[in-house]
C-alpha cells in the first residue's frame, strides 16, 4: 500500500501510523454478501396455492350448506360446524405453530402444512364416497377430515412474513407479504364461486370433494419436492440475518413489554375480528330489508375482490415509502366512513348500487390493511421471530372474533313488522347499531394507532457503520 499519497479530504494533516488490521472486518463482509435468489418466488408460489388451497377447504360446504346436508344426512347446524371448527382448532394451535416457524424453519413448517391440508381433503372425500356408511359414521369422517385441514391453517396463515423477512430484500417484503396473504381470501372467493357452480343436487357431492383435493394434492408434492431449504445460502438484508435472534418465550416477553406492538395487537386484532363478523352476518344484516342471499353473495365477493386489489396497491406503495403508519391510519379512517356508510344504507330498501358500492369500498381500505398491517407488527417489534410477533396478531383476531360475534348479536333487536323480509324463520333483527359499533371500533383503531421502530434495516445499517473500525480510512495514507 502507498502510503505517500496526499490526505484524504476532510482529515487534519499529521502522521498517523496505521497498521493494516489482521482480520477482515466481517460487519462489511456480511454486508457485501447480501444477494437474493430466483427460487424465492417459487417458495412464494407454493405458499400462495397452499393458503388458497386451504381457504378453499375451509368454505367448501357454507354456500351450499342446505345440499350438503341432504346428501350426508345431517342438519344444517352440523354442517355449519365444518366451517367453524377452523376458528376452534386456530386458537390452541398457533402457540406451537409460531414457535415452530422460528424455532424449526419455514420448510418443515410449510411441508407439514401442505401435508397435512392434502390428507384432510383425502379423508374428507373418502367419508363421501363410503355413501352406503351409517350417516352417524360418515358425517364423523367428514367432519375429521376437515379438523385436519383445520390444524394446517396456522401452519400456512403465520408463513407469509417470515418467508418475506428471510427471503426477501427490504424493497420487496410488503409486495410479498401482501401477494402471499391475500392468496387466503382469493381461495374463499373461489369457494363461493365453485361450490354453488359444481353441487347441482346433493349427488354432486363427491364430485365437489374431488374438486378440491386435486390443488390441495398438487400443492403439497411441489412443497415436498420443491422446497429445500427454510433460509437462502446467504440473507437478503441485515435483518434477515438476525431474524432468529430472540428464542420463543424470550420474545414473547418482549412483545409484551412492547407498548407500541400492544397497541398494534389490539387495533389489528379487533380489524380482523370485525372483518370476520362483517363476512359471517353480511346475509343477515341484508334479509332484513328484502336483499336476497345471492345479492349478499355478490357484496361479499366485491369485498374480497376490492381488498385484494387494494393489497396490491399498498403493497407496492409501501414497499417504496415506508410509510406504514400513514396507509394504516388513512386507510382505517375511511374504512370506518365506508362502514358507516353501509350501517345507513343498509337500513333502507332498493339500495343495491350503493350497498354494492359501500362494500366495495369498505374491502378496498379496511380488507387491503391486512398484509401492510402484518409486516407493521414484524418491523415494530423487531428483534422478535416474525412468526412470533403476527402469530400473536393472528390469535388476537380469533379470540376477538368470538368475542364480537357474542356482543353484536347481543346489539341486534327484533323487527315486530318487516314485511319486504326474506330472513329464515326468527332472524328478522335490526343490525343498525351492531354495524355503527364496528365503525366506531375503526375508528378508535385509527386513534390510538402508534408504531415504534419501524425500520430494521435502517436500524442494521447504523449498526454496521458503528462497527466500521476508522482504520479503514486512514490506513489508505499518512496524514
Amino acid at each position: 500500500m502507498d502510503h505517500d499519497s496526499p490526505a484524504a479530504p476532510g482529515f487534519v494533516s499529521e502522521e498517523v501510523r496505521c497498521e493494516p488490521s489482521p482480520e477482515p472486518n466481517q460487519v462489511l463482509l456480511k454486508l457485501l454478501q447480501f444477494k437474493v435468489y430466483r427460487r424465492r418466488w417459487f417458495i412464494l408460489l407454493v405458499l400462495c396455492l397452499l393458503n388458497c388451497s386451504n381457504a378453499m377447504l375451509w368454505l367448501t360446504f357454507a354456500p351450499v350448506a342446505g345440499d350438503c346436508a341432504g346428501a350426508l344426512g345431517v342438519t344444517l347446524d352440523q354442517i355449519n360446524w365444518l366451517s367453524m371448527v377452523y376458528m376452534i382448532v386456530a386458537i390452541p394451535l398457533s402457540c406451537l405453530t409460531t414457535w415452530m416457524l422460528d424455532t424449526c424453519g419455514l420448510r418443515l413448517t410449510l411441508i407439514l402444512g401442505s401435508w397435512l391440508n392434502m390428507l384432510g381433503s383425502v379423508l374428507r372425500l373418502i367419508g363421501v364416497l363410503l355413501m352406503d356408511m351409517d350417516p352417524q359414521v360418515r358425517f364423523p369422517l367428514v367432519l375429521t377430515g376437515q379438523l385436519v385441514c383445520a390444524a394446517a391453517q396456522p401452519l400456512v396463515i403465520f408463513s407469509p412474513t417470515k418467508l418475506a423477512a428471510v427471503w426477501f430484500p427490504q424493497q420487496q417484503r410488503a409486495t410479498a407479504n401482501m401477494i402471499a396473504s391475500m392468496s387466503n381470501p382469493l381461495g374463499v372467493l373461489i369457494a363461493n364461486i365453485m361450490s354453488p357452480l359444481i353441487m347441482g343436487s346433493p349427488g354432486d357431492l363427491t364430485k365437489l370433494l374431488f374438486v378440491y383435493s386435486v390443488p390441495a394434492t398438487v400443492v403439497c408434492f411441489l412443497a415436498t419436492v420443491g422446497i429445500r431449504e427454510s433460509t437462502p445460502p446467504t440473507p437478503p438484508s441485515a435483518s434477515a440475518e438476525t431474524s432468529n435472534s430472540e428464542p420463543f418465550l424470550q420474545g414473547i416477553k418482549l412483545l409484551l413489554c412492547n407498548r407500541a406492538y400492544m397497541l398494534l395487537l389490539l387495533c389489528f386484532g379487533s380489524g380482523i375480528g370485525i372483518f370476520t363478523c362483517f363476512s359471517s352476518l353480511l346475509e343477515q344484516m341484508l334479509c332484513v330489508k328484502g336483499y336476497t342471499n345471492d345479492f349478499a353473495g355478490l357484496c361479499g365477493a366485491l369485498f374480497i375482490l376490492c381488498g385484494v386489489i387494494g393489497a396490491g396497491a399498498l403493497g407496492f406503495y409501501v414497499d417504496r415509502t415506508r410509510k406504514f403508519t400513514e396507509v394504516t391510519k388513512i386507510n382505517m379512517c375511511l374504512a370506518s366512513l365506508g362502514c358507516t356508510a353501509f350501517a345507513v344504507f343498509s337500513q333502507m330498501r332498493g339500495q343495491k348500487v350503493l350497498l354494492a358500492v359501500m362494500c366495495s369500498l369498505f374491502g378496498l381500505f379496511g380488507f387491503s390493511i391486512y398484509p401492510v398491517a402484518m409486516e407493521l407488527t414484524v418491523e415494530c417489534s423487531y428483534p422478535v421471530g416474525e412468526a412470533t410477533s403476527a402469530g400473536l396478531i393472528f390469535i388476537a383476531g380469533q379470540v376477538l372474533s368470538l368475542v364480537y360475534m357474542i356482543i353484536l348479536g347481543a346489539l341486534t333487536t327484533p323487527l315486530a313488522d318487516s314485511p319486504l323480509s326474506v330472513c329464515s324463520e326468527g332472524g328478522t333483527l335490526s343490525w343498525r347499531v351492531p354495524v355503527l359499533v364496528m365503525a366506531g371500533l375503526f375508528c378508535m383503531g385509527a386513534c390510538v394507532h402508534d408504531h415504534g421502530n419501524l425500520d430494521r434495516d435502517k436500524e442494521m445499517d447504523i449498526f454496521a457503520h458503528q462497527q466500521t473500525p476508522t482504520k479503514v480510512d486512514c490506513c489508505r495514507s499518512q496524514h
